[in-house]
């Protein structure tokens, strides 16, 4: 297996930043989306990413395990099913065909835009804008469902659906714990009947395991220490710089690869 030098780079940033978003330090997993998109495309990363995921949930199931709200899980699971069965199917004709798998890419870039469009509102307004009624709760989990199965970008909606439950710190982390592992773990037949999991993907995978596990230990350290303002910041803006990235033909890109590549190899 060869990768670029650009691919090593964005795909080791690509799995720290998995595991720093899963010990508490929001908005990072639509950085992750992106990252992976760059390095290996949209029809690839999204292979790539499941695995990265299910790792780094491992550690926070085991430090949040005990503060699960299992009533917020049992009304909210049915519906997220729902979405992912509408994102299987998305996924099957994504993979149809070279010209198909292409279309991945704005997919994910309209995705990761709406994401951070969400985070931006839920920061401004935060539980004004929460669903709390059953109507509220069977949307939110449907767009989770499609989101996370088309493109395992769907932390944002998850994050204002949990602000409107209005329960602890710990139950917050203990919840999105349980959900994201149980989820995504669910999306493994999903991703193999799609084969969406290569000996080469799983190997990048391996190869990433060492930059998850310091961005796991990293987050939980990072995280009283940062301007949770500035952080968010930056994040939205590179989120939002980078889904309009995906959504511009695949030319633009290339050029982009090319100057950066150029400019590290001066």
């Amino acid at each position: 297996m060869e990768l670029s030098p650009l691919q090593w780079l964005y795909g080791g940033i690509a799995a720290l930043l998995v595991g720093m978003t899963k010990t508490g330090v929001p908005g990072l997993g639509i950085l992750v989306v992106l990252f992976l998109a760059w390095a290996f495309g949209g029809w690839n990363s999204i292979g790539i990413m499941l695995p990265m995921l299910v790792f780094a949930d491992i550690f926070a199931v085991l430090w949040y395990k005990r503060h699960a709200n299992w009533g917020i899980l049992v009304r909210l699971l049915p519906w997220v099913v729902v979405g992912m069965i509408g994102g299987a199917i998305a996924l099957r004709y994504f993979g149809q065909s070279d010209a198909t798998k292409a279309m991945v890419n704005p997919v994910i870039g309209g995705l990761v835009l709406l994401m951070a469009i969400l985070h931006l509102l839920e920061r401004k307004f935060g539980e004004k804008l929460a669903p709390r009624s059953t109507a509220g709760t069977a949307s939110a989990g449907v767009a989770a469902g499609f989101a996370t199965t088309v493109s395992n970008a769907a932390g944002p909606i998850m994050t204002m659906y949990m602000i409107g439950q209005r329960i602890s710190k710990e139950a917050f982390m203990g919840t999105l714990a349980w959900y994201f592992f149980t989820i995504n773990l669910s999306k493994v037949p999903i991703y193999i009947a799609n084969d969406l999991f290569t000996r080469q993907s799983l190997l990048i995978d391996l190869l990433a395991i060492p930059a998850i596990l310091a961005g796991v230990f990293w987050g939980k350290w990072l995280l009283p220490r940062i301007s949770q303002k500035a952080f968010d910041g930056v994040t939205v803006a590179f989120a939002v710089a980078g889904a309009v990235q995906l959504m511009v033909p695949p030319g633009w890109m290339a050029w982009l690869s090319q100057t950066v590549t150029a400019l590290m190899t001066k």
